[in-house]
Parts: structure tokens; sequence; C-alpha cells
């Protein structure tokens, strides 16, 4: 992704499209992203797409929210993007060992991608991880997300042992 002024922004694909690009159809009709550069949430940042027509609303997350914030872009016809703030080190983990695939943005690796299933933790977070396990390489994701959640809250260790993993 670049600025304004033509910096570069460090991002990887999450969500649906993520799952796509790791072998799990499911459908949504936005497309989201991790970045881990706090300067997204600057305004000055968006005025060039604000002044080609796009709708550019910056939410910024409190102490309490598990992300830095929110950047919604909507341009015309085009599916909205999310641009999702980490805030944690493994967020910018996953940012940086993100895997470039052909034609498209850097997309997290299957282990980041379960790894930000279960700190959401949502129903269809679980979904999502259940059919994360069930691709060819479960065996090196089970074992790329146990050792990455020995640092990482209670909370993930514990939904990671209900899903049955």
């Amino acid at each position: 992704m670049r600025g304004a002024r033509g910096e570069r922004y460090r991002h990887a694909l999450i969500g649906a499209a993520a799952l796509a690009a790791r072998g799990v159809a499911r459908s949504t009709y936005d497309i989201d992203l991790i970045i881990s550069d706090p300067r997204v949430l600057e305004p000055q940042l968006w005025t060039p797409l604000r002044e080609a027509g796009a709708t550019v609303d910056i939410r910024r997350g409190d102490a309490d929210d598990p992300l830095g914030g929110v950047v919604r872009i909507e341009a015309g016809t085009d599916r909205p993007v999310d641009l999702n703030l980490g805030k944690h080190d493994w967020h910018t983990r996953a940012v940086t060992r993100a895997e470039q695939l052909p034609g498209g943005p850097p997309v997290v690796l299957a282990r980041d991608l379960v790894l930000l299933k279960l700190y959401a933790g949502g129903p269809q977070d679980i979904w999502d991880v259940r059919e994360l396990l069930k691709q060819p390489d479960a065996e090196t994701l089970f074992a790329g997300v146990s050792t990455d959640l020995v640092s990482l809250p209670a909370a993930m260790q514990d939904l990671w042992r209900t899903i049955g993993a």
C-alpha cells in the first residue's frame, strides 16, 4: 500500500479473502487487511483518496479495543476495504511474515490467520479455524499455532483447546 507521498506501508490480507487463498471458501463483501503502522490513522494520509471521491472513515481504538483502529475505504462500486491496525507485536509479526502470492497483496500465513481468528473469538472465527484445520497442511498448521500461542493471551489458548486442537 502506498501513502499520499508515495511511501509504502506493509500490510497483509486477512479475513475471508485470506481464507480463500488458504483453501477455505467463504464469501464476504469487504476486503480486510492488517497493517501495523499507526500513521494510517492520520487523516491527511487519505486526502488524495477523498479528493478522488472515496469515503474514508477512520476509527481509533481505545485502550480496551483489540485493535489500534480501523480505516474503512469505500469508493464507488468497489468492494469496501477495512485496514485493521494491529497493536500487538504478534500483529506486526503477522504482517512481516506474510506471503506474497502472485497477482495480489501479501497474505498472512495460515498460522497467523488462525491466531487472528482466535483473538477475535466469534462463532464465524471458530468455524474458520476448524475449516483451516481440515486443509492438507493441518499438522504443520497445528504445530505453528501451538508454538506461537505460548506467548499469547490465555483466552486465545483456551479457545484453541475448546476447538479441539
